[in-house]
């Protein structure tokens, strides 16, 4: 039965996730209130089921809205604020919030009625919406704290873990639902004396469906989805801070893309590559870099126009953009026709490997005149094709011209298919 009871649960977990991020994903079409509705509905759910209904599960019992529910939702709250900005997570806490301090305002003040029920015998049970107010309350105080939490680890993450979200997403989740737990569990004592068992149970069950919703969330963003310093403030200005980063990132990315691709321009891989390369090798961890060439490009412009070489280097970046592992390789145009890639946590072979299969993508995808268009590529992998930036790509542009210089449509000397 325990096992049957966590199937089940995964289930739903699997749904919840499901239609929470299709709100998530259309909220251009439907808008974000849409979402937020939907989450601030559930969140009753999730506190009447903490309150009121346990399963028996693996890790004993626990109740699938701490487990579930509210895992689901700080997932969410991540999931918002990597789509959106930290201004539009404030907006959900915020009003999660106020409507149960307003809940529990009315909850005391209706007490003054003589309440009847229906029917005979049922009364309403004001102990009950007394202590469900509290809960809420209390809980999403706590989702406050943590809302602020997750997304700092979130960012901080970033520096040891690289760019993709779902890692982080669990690490941070893991990290919030520990403190979540400990917070959440002391009011559950004090005012249903919940066994320490209880305790135990809910805190490996939260960790269980944050694995569950990191897996979901990875998914996502695989196949679906396409900091500054400031003067002390109040808590309250927390997410504004973050929302100021995180345009100003933005902005700063912006700056530093090439105009007609798309895609970064060299002046940002000068300032992201050297700290990028410097921490892999750091830690030890395998990093390779690719400069692919056009070949022919000056025949392409000199037959068929600059605005058709314009059209083929877009062509190409695109080609070279979609062959790549999303959140985590670096594209730049990298001068001219030449194009270059950062590819983290990829060493010598693997980079061969996807070097060549980029090299087949862009045969395949991109023509100019109606005659298929190649390209040339170098690679070089850290530390044994260098450890600096400049190192690197000396030891790439050496493979690209023994690519070149051996017939073209190339990997660093490997031959094409036929």
């Amino acid at each position: 039965m325990d096992v049957l009871n966590l199937l089940i649960l995964v289930f739903e977990a699997c749904l919840y996730f499901g239609l929470l991020v299709c709100l998530l994903h259309w909220r251009a079409r439907l808008g974000i209130g849409v979402l937020m509705t939907v989450l601030g509905v559930a969140h009753f759910l999730e506190t009447y089921l903490a309150a009121r209904f346990y399963v028996t599960t693996p890790f004993g019992m626990a109740s699938p809205g701490s487990i579930l529910f509210y895992s689901g939702k700080l997932a969410m709250i991540l999931m918002i604020y990597v789509r959106e900005d930290a201004a539009t997570v404030r907006q959900l806490i915020y009003g999660l919030l106020g409507g149960n301090f307003i809940c529990l305002l009315f909850a005391f003040i209706l007490r003054l009625h003589p309440g009847h029920g229906l029917a005979p015998g049922a009364m309403p049970d004001n102990d009950f919406l007394d202590q469900m107010g509290v809960l809420m309350v209390w809980g999403t105080a706590l989702l406050y704290i943590e809302a602020v939490g997750v997304i700092l680890l979130y960012e901080a993450l970033g520096r040891w873990m690289g760019r993709s979200p779902a890692p982080r997403l669990w690490v941070a989740s893991v990290l919030a639902l520990a403190f979540d737990q400990i917070g959440f569990y002391a009011a559950l004592h004090i005012l249903y004396d919940a066994p320490a068992s209880v305790f135990w149970a809910t805190l490996f069950g939260k960790c269980f469906f944050a694995s569950v919703y990191a897996v979901l969330a990875a998914v996502y963003f695989r196949f679906f989805a396409s900091g500054v310093a400031t003067e002390k403030r109040f808590p309250s200005d927390v997410f504004a801070d973050l929302t100021y980063r995180e345009r100003y990132d933005a902005l700063l990315a912006r700056s530093g893309v090439d105009t007609l691709t798309g895609v970064m321009n060299r002046g940002r891989l000068e300032e992201v590559g050297p700290s990028l390369i410097q921490r892999h090798l750091h830690m030890s961890a395998d990093l390779s870099l690719l400069i692919a060439d056009v070949d022919h490009f000056k025949l392409i412009n000199d037959r068929l126009g600059h605005l058709e070489g314009d059209a083929v280097l877009k062509a190409i970046a695109q080609a070279l953009k979609s062959g790549l592992r999303n959140d985590v390789d670096q594209l730049f145009r990298f001068g001219g026709e030449e194009f270059l890639i950062l590819m983290p946590g990829i060493g010598e072979d693997a980079a061969l490997n996807a070097a060549e299969r980029l090299r087949q993508r862009v045969e395949a995808q991109v023509t100019a005149g109606g005659a298929p268009v190649s390209i040339s590529i170098g690679v070089a992998s850290a530390p044994a094709g260098g450890d600096s930036l400049r190192s690197l790509i000396d030891t790439a542009d050496q493979g690209l011209y023994r690519a070149k210089a051996n017939g073209r449509n190339q990997v660093d000397g490997v031959p094409r298919t036929a």
